[in-house]
């Protein structure tokens, strides 16, 4: 089975917590695609989705989906997203497709976060996938210098400006032994926006596709 099957799956695992009536938030990515592209099937069953991205809220009307607005429904009872990494404690990195500020926004927003993905995304320790950090252009250079102090090395990601017109730093060679602490530490930095851990407001559940069916893995 190749990964692709593998987040088809575990995004086909995560319809059964849509219940009829919900909006759904819904994340950003390859795996949170399959979702969209799942829940297609029963748009029926639900009051309409608020999505994390402008390429995700595409893609839902494409499907004729209503998209809201977070401002107007207000706490959201789901939100389904991958992750690029994700521990044993569903501590998260996120924001490889770049949506990391509004995809904390609705995961914050939501009442149970469920995230999907393949196996190879279950890791021991954070920090191998390089972390990304949005932050205002102009702070680019400072957050960079600080980020080196934190012993990461931050690349810019080239060509690419977020849905929010902020710039986004990949930060290379971090070993993140204490996900929350770090999360708050950078999210502190001047100029950053919001930084790719998702440890202060965690996974509630982890929808692991393998070649042997559905892994789960709760708080």
């Amino acid at each position: 089975m190749n990964p692709d099957e593998m987040k088809k799956q575990a995004a086909e695992a995560a319809l059964e917590y849509v219940e009829a009536g919900m909006i759904v938030g819904v994340g950003t990515g390859s795996t949170a695609n399959h979702f969209i592209d799942l829940l297609a099937g029963i748009k029926g069953k639900i009051d309409g989705t608020v999505a994390s991205s402008e390429a995700s809220a595409e893609r839902l009307r494409g499907h004729g989906i209503p998209v809201l607005n977070l401002n107007d429904v207000g706490e959201l009872p789901i939100y389904v997203d991958g992750a690029d990494e994700s521990t044993r404690f569903l501590h998260l990195i996120k924001g490889g497709g770049g949506a990391l500020t509004r995809e904390k926004i609705v995961a914050a927003a939501s009442g149970k976060f469920v995230c999907v993905a393949d196996e190879s995304k279950l890791v021991d320790v954070l920090g191998e996938f390089p972390l990304p950090v949005e932050v205002i252009p102009m702070a680019r250079s400072y957050v960079a210098r600080q980020l080196v102090k934190h012993g990461g090395t931050p690349v810019l990601r080239e060509g690419f400006t977020t849905d929010n017109g902020n710039v986004i730093l990949d930060v290379h060679n971090l070993k993140i032994m204490d996900p929350p602490k770090l999360e708050a530490e950078l999210n502190n930095l001047a100029g950053v926006v919001t930084v790719g851990i998702f440890a202060l407001r965690p996974a509630d559940v982890l929808l692991l596709g393998t070649p042997a069916g559905i892994k789960k893995v709760e708080a």
